[in-house]
């Protein structure tokens, strides 16, 4: 069987999703798609078509990566990255053309091949730009329950919550390229979040034991703002308009299946030279998201994560509990010459797995890190007298006065502590390389308390999840720190 579509789309065709269908005879055991389009762009910016694959049961991949030519191969044992394995099923298949950007100007000119063999597809899997040749089974996979974590000890465990590779627009870094060049961080554990496809998972379940933990995901790369979905085993269907409230219900679905919404890089440069990158759900802001990334990539990066985190600390300041998040949003290897160590999320769990972490997030028990470590927490006593001391950690909710108290380590020369309250800097203290410091608060003294570690140059070296503040919740407040002073020594 061969088939050619072709049509032409003009800036009025960007942001929709443009399906062309197709009946594949029962008995074929190869597809290929080849999908090119002229001109690459205008004004030096590019256009951006995608794929999506759905065969007559659903999704059965995606090509989100840039380039005039995309090649696609799928049999029964592999395809090219992005794209799912297997049998190929007779009936009504569809690739849909997604135009995250389509540029004003000449008219995007594309030609769409598609041909089904009854032999299997040739070079599998070949895919534009190169992937290294990583093949995969289309074995069973997932996390199923009685298999051991990959450490069993309640600890601190650092990781990368935002990746790519080339199951998406990474060119020729494979999962294994990630999951070592984690291992070479010293991180324990990764998530990839692939552009709208979660093929990258049956990689990752061939790797090597000795590796980091490598944790399924997927980034929702919608036209109108980007979200990654942690732990997702499942493709999630990104095609969202901006004020349906679907994108809400994809959040409330994670939450439903214990898995982790997070508004990724919210104040990101957007169209055109990142499509879709800053978020603009009005009625999502934030919404019932878990959790927002402040931290993406390098600190003074085109995501502006100062913005974000002033966004964040907006948000918490309206009475919304969030999760703080960081991402490298890696596409390969940095260059040799890179003097940039990126931030990761350190998370609390009860073990190295992706059960574990995820509740170890969620919880809020998690800070964000290029280097230093740090520990805050809160003593208090909820009764008059003698009563049990209560000890407090990051997003719980202190409900009397209390004994605040961080420390920390592994800070460079010329660092400062900054204690927060409400966003505002209530103290600023030298950090040294290590150090403490203690502070005085009641619930009367605002919404949350958090704690920033910023370098000479004013960048962010680490930041703390808060500790929120409420004299509703629970108990009345007992005592009161205005009396108190607000360090202690």
């Amino acid at each position: 069987m061969e088939l050619r579509f072709e049509g032409a789309l003009t800036s009025r065709d960007a942001k929709q999703y443009i399906p062309h269908h197709f009946e594949l005879p029962s008995g074929c055991t190869s597809l290929e798609i080849d999908f090119r389009f002229e001109p690459k762009g205008a004004q030096g910016i590019s256009n951006w078509p995608t794929l999506t694959l759905f065969d007559p049961h659903g999704f059965r991949g995606a090509g989100h990566r840039g380039g005039q030519h995309h090649r696609v191969a799928i049999a029964a044992s592999a395809a090219t990255p992005g794209y799912l394995p297997g049998a190929l099923p007779a009936g009504e298949w569809t690739v849909e053309i997604d135009t995250h950007m389509i540029m004003p100007g000449a008219p995007v000119r594309y030609q769409l091949d598609v041909a089904a063999s009854r032999l299997e597809a040739r070079g599998l899997p070949p895919s534009v730009p190169p992937t290294g040749g990583e093949v995969w089974s289309s074995s069973p996979v997932g996390e199923p329950e009685g298999v051991p974590p990959a450490r069993a000890a309640t600890g601190w465990y650092r990781g990368d919550l935002h990746t790519h590779t080339c199951h998406s627009d990474a060119a020729d870094f494979t999962v294994r390229d990630l999951a070592e060049l984690a291992q070479a961080y010293g991180l324990d554990f990764v998530f990839v979040t692939d552009h709208n496809t979660i093929s990258g998972r049956l990689a990752a379940r061939q790797l090597p034991s000795d590796l980091p933990l490598v944790c399924d995901g997927m980034e929702l790369t919608t036209f109108y703002g980007h979200a990654l979905c942690l732990g997702t085993p499942d493709w999630i269907d990104w095609r969202v308009a901006p004020e349906s409230g679907e994108i809400a219900a994809i959040a409330a679905a994670a939450t439903g299946r214990h898995h982790l919404f997070v508004i990724a890089h919210p104040q990101a440069d957007g169209d055109p030279d990142c499509t879709g990158c800053s978020w603009r759900f009005g009625k999502m802001m934030p919404g019932n998201a878990t959790a927002v990334e402040v931290w993406n990539g390098p600190w003074r990066g085109d995501s502006n994560n100062e913005f974000a985190l002033l966004l964040y600390y907006d948000w918490l300041n309206q009475g919304h509990r969030l999760v703080a998040t960081a991402g490298t949003d890696v596409h390969g290897p940095p260059p040799p010459d890179a003097d940039v160590t990126p931030g990761f999320t350190v998370v609390q769990a009860d073990d190295l797995s992706q059960r574990a972490l995820l509740e170890g997030i969620r919880a809020g028990r998690a800070y964000l890190s290029s280097g230093p470590v740090l520990a805050l927490r809160a003593l208090g006593q909820q009764a008059e007298g003698d009563g049990p001391v209560k000890v407090w950690g990051m997003s719980d909710v202190v409900t009397c006065a209390a004994r605040f108290s961080l420390t920390w380590s592994g800070c460079p020369q010329g660092a400062e502590v900054r204690v927060l309250v409400d966003g505002k800097a209530l103290l600023r203290e030298p950090s040294g390389v290590a150090g403490d410091l203690q502070w005085m608060l009641a619930p009367t003294d605002g919404r949350w308390t958090a704690v920033e570690i910023r370098d000479a140059h004013d960048d962010l070296l680490a930041l703390t999840n808060p500790i929120y503040l409420d004299p509703l919740e629970g108990r009345p407040v007992v005592g009161s720190a205005d009396s108190w002073p607000h360090v202690v020594r």
